[in-house]
């Protein structure tokens, strides 16, 4: 059965968004969820990490997004190529490329480097050592999201799914997988591409990443802001499908303990974790 065909929004040429530099849309104070810890924080908060002894360097991604003349020569549209696993045939990318739709463009991202992989590297071995009887939660990072809803085609850093869940996807013989399968994503920033993975603001484009999460309503989206005027481990929730936005949010500068909260309860050490620097 091939996949489903669904509205598409209009596809826009832009340059790729800047790392977040100001502060976030503004959002109504009602609609969020609040918790006791300290670490917890309104949507619109601006965070800042002004430690530069803990910086590190890292080299720009090159991102490119494809043209209206690229799209208009494709057979079919950029979301059924990229579920069928065929838009990589006619997208002109260095081996080991990251092929996304966000936000209905066409995305073209270079592979992350090793400041990038050790933290979710970190993450994954968390994950790994507290797997078993109790708990069941599995990671994935390599495997495409398909947001049929959405109309969008995500590579997440990393993805947590529950145990069953994954074996069964396993053994199915699926390409990707889908939103009601996932109970986490993980999004690491990087230069040059922050902005496909961070809340959007007033100058930034309107729908990317986090809007996607949210219309699909993945209950849990942490996103490791690695820009240096962030340098925080921003944890989201409560996510609004028909606002495509997360309505609460806890933080934790670097250095911190990451605590994910049920049904994971487990913790996240980030002494390591550090803005990249240019």
């Amino acid at each position: 059965m091939g996949p489903v065909p669904v509205p598409r929004r209009p596809l826009q040429v832009h340059h790729p968004p800047p790392p977040l530099t100001h502060p976030p849309l503004p959002v109504d104070p009602a609609r969020f969820s609040t918790t006791s810890s300290t670490n917890a924080t309104t949507l619109g908060a601006p965070l800042l990490y002004d430690d530069r002894e803990q910086i590190v360097r890292e080299e720009s991604h090159k991102v490119k997004i494809l043209s209206k003349e690229e799209l208009s020569e494709l057979p079919d549209t950029p979301y059924n190529l990229w579920v069928r696993g065929e838009l990589d045939d006619y997208v002109d990318a260095p081996e080991g490329s990251r092929i996304e739709i966000i936000g209905g463009e066409v995305v073209v991202s270079p592979p992350p480097g090793l400041p990038h992989n050790a933290v979710t590297g970190d993450i994954v071995l968390v994950f790994n050592r507290a797997l078993g009887p109790e708990f069941p939660w599995r990671t994935d990072n390599g495997t495409g999201m398909s947001l049929v809803g959405v109309g969008d085609g995500y590579v997440p850093d990393l993805m947590i799914v529950d145990q069953d869940v994954y074996l069964a996807a396993r053994r199915s013989g699926v390409r990707t997988l889908v939103p009601d399968q996932v109970e986490l994503v993980v999004e690491v920033t990087s230069y040059g591409n922050a902005g496909n993975d961070q809340q959007p603001t007033a100058r930034g484009r309107g729908n990317n990443k986090w809007n996607g999460y949210a219309a699909a309503e993945i209950p849990y989206y942490l996103l490791v802001d690695r820009s240096p005027k962030v340098g925080r481990s921003i944890l989201y929730s409560i996510p609004d499908q028909g606002l495509a936005a997360y309505l609460h949010q806890e933080s934790w500068e670097f250095g911190e303990t990451v605590h994910l909260p049920d049904p994971f309860d487990i913790e996240i050490d980030t002494s390591e974790w550090k803005p990249w620097d240019r």
